[in-house]
Order: C-alpha cells, then structure tokens, then sequence
C-alpha cells in the first residue's frame, strides 16, 4: 500500500463541518474496505488562515482515493503520492 496525499482548499469552513468531512471520510473508508477494497484514513492537517488542508489516506491506488472522496462529496484539488514521516 502507499500513503496518498489530498490537497484541499477548505477557507471558512466551520469546525463542526471539517469534522463532519473527516467522519465522512472515515466512514467511506470503512465502507470500501469491507466491501474489498483496501483504504485507510490515516490522519489531516489543516491551517485554519488560509484554509489549506492536507489529508493522508494508505491506499492501493490513487484511483482508490479519487472513488472515496469523490463518494462521500469531499472536495479536493490534487492526490498525490507522499510519504509519512511520522516518527
């Protein structure tokens, strides 16, 4: 699997929906993974000043994350391949 990254630009949206987006996000992970195909939300960080936020998923292909995101309504800009340098 590798680590895709979603570029969003989300500026003024509300805490309560960036929350929604991530449970959505989630769920459709979840969802996807049990009907054979294998996503992970990993985790996203996001600047609220200028609304930038980037969202890690562990996936088999970026056409993987494209479906999600396109299916649980999640606006993004780009996917990219990235690594995860978490420590």
């Amino acid at each position: 699997m590798t680590v895709y990254m979603v570029e969003r630009e989300l500026k003024g949206i509300s805490m309560e929906a960036l929350g929604d987006a991530q449970k959505a996000a989630i769920s459709k992970a979840a969802e996807m993974t049990s009907s054979g195909t294998d996503i992970s939300y990993l985790r996203s960080t996001f600047a609220p000043e200028d609304g930038r936020c980037m969202c890690l998923f562990d996936a088999n292909s970026d056409v993987d994350v494209k479906r999600l995101n396109d299916d649980a309504g999640l606006p993004y800009h780009r996917i990219v391949p990235a690594l995860d340098l978490t420590p």
